[in-house]
């Protein structure tokens, strides 16, 4: 079985029977676990962290948005290769959609992935952004929750068992009473902290994340951070419930970077004692793992070196890798899709754009689409992504600290 491990992923995934495709992914899932392949939470290592117990590295969480099963089997090789334990593999709620990948043909694929390689131990999958619409929200908030209930449900069907709930989008800003600023944000995490907790399996402490400041506006501060924790703790103390184990801040980055005319991506001033001082009263205020950065994957190389020196307890992953599969993509298929782009997209083409950041900002959208025919261009082509990929990878690994720290979860 294991020798045809890319048949039966590339059948879970494309097969035009669905029969077919369910049975593959019954055969993966039940393959992963005879092989000792376990879904996991990383909730007790975040709890080490805060308690002081463990330290010295940033986790990352790795959003696969295309190539999924070859990318992950790049991380997977490394963390053979180098005996590193933490890292997420997650997807958006956003990137669920325009990826084309649910829960469970994701969950599938990293699990294939686990086996190709012969990994064997815990795998930590993670449901990114589980946001809030604010839009949605103001016209319909009950429904709205039953839109992320939902999806949650499927996330932990399928054996996410790390969550990052997100009503950052909620915060409103022209509050200046911090408590009700941040109140629809503590109020709707504490709702879905309890929803999680009442359908996760026995057997499994869900890691929960949540957020306190919206990705690309205005930066976070410990005020900010111990308003939220307060009164979010407020509200499940009584249920006895267990908590967030981090929550996610604002530094000065933005998702995917911001693409200049020319489509270079303009640099970013990110405030690192946002990581550090909001971590540090994670530690010793609440003993929860501190606090996480997001879009970081297109900043300089050098500076994630400085991650773990501001005790940042976790960084997402994302846009960098995809334009790594773009930037070694196989140049008809990238023609195209950009020309796919330009018919489907021309909506979102704002006055005076150019070419270069029209396509960079749209091109996840293309994803999807083109998942099958990304997936099977020419060896050459996709060689040489992974050989990038995997170099990128070891390099993050090694900036993160991550080297000889399988043994933070092997228990």
């Amino acid at each position: 079985m294991v020798d045809n491990i890319d048949e039966l992923i590339y059948s879970a995934i494309f097969s035009p029977d669905e029969n077919v495709k369910k049975s593959s992914r019954t055969s993966i899932r039940k393959l992963a676990e005879e092989k000792g392949i376990k879904l996991a939470s990383i909730n007790d290592l975040y709890m080490s962290i805060g308690q002081g117990k463990v330290s010295g590295f940033t986790v990352p969480a790795i959003n696969v948005r295309s190539l999924t099963y070859d990318l992950a089997r790049q991380v997977f090789q490394i963390m053979k290769e180098k005996k590193v334990g933490p890292v997420l593999f997650e997807i958006a709620r956003s990137e669920i959609k325009y990826t084309e990948q649910q829960p469970d043909e994701y969950a599938v694929s990293i699990l294939a992935a686990a086996i190709k390689e012969n990994y064997v131990g815990k795998v930590f999958i993670q449901g990114d952004h589980y946001q809030f619409s604010a839009k949605n929200f103001a016209v319909n908030k009950e429904d709205e929750i039953a839109k992320i209930k939902e999806l949650i449900k499927k996330s932990i069907d399928a054996g996410f068992y790390n969550i990052d709930i997100d009503a950052s989008t909620l915060v409103d800003l022209t509050k200046t009473d911090l408590v009700e600023r941040q109140r629809n944000n503590y109020e709707m995490t504490a709702l879905l902290t309890e929803y999680i907790r009442s359908i996760q399996p026995k057997d499994v402490m869900i890691s929960i994340g949540g957020e306190i400041g919206h990705i690309g506006g205005v930066n976070s501060t410990v005020a900010d951070f111990e308003t939220f924790m307060d009164n979010y703790l407020k509200l499940i103390k009584d249920k006895n419930l267990v908590g967030v184990s981090k929550v996610s801040v604002q530094t000065g980055t933005s998702h995917g970077g911001i693409p200049l005319p020319d489509g270079t991506i303009a640099k970013v001033k990110l405030d690192f004692d946002v990581l550090k001082s909001i971590t540090e009263s994670a530690w010793s205020k609440y003993k929860i793992g501190g606090s996480v950065q997001h879009g970081a994957s297109t900043l300089p190389n050098e500076l994630f070196h400085n991650f773990p020196t501001y005790k940042t307890l976790e960084i997402h992953l994302a846009t960098g890798f995809q334009n790594i599969i773009y930037e070694h993509m196989d140049p008809k298929l990238k023609e195209e899709i950009f020309q796919w782009l330009k018919d489907n997209c021309a909506s979102e083409r704002k006055e005076g754009e150019t070419d270069d950041q029209f396509l960079y900002k749209t091109r996840k959208k293309a994803l999807g689409p083109f998942k099958n025919k990304i997936w099977t261009q020419a060896k050459k082509y996709k060689d040489e992504t992974l050989v990038a990929l995997k170099t990128q990878f070891e390099y993050l690994f090694t900036q993160l600290n991550l080297f000889n720290t399988s043994k933070w979860i092997e228990t």
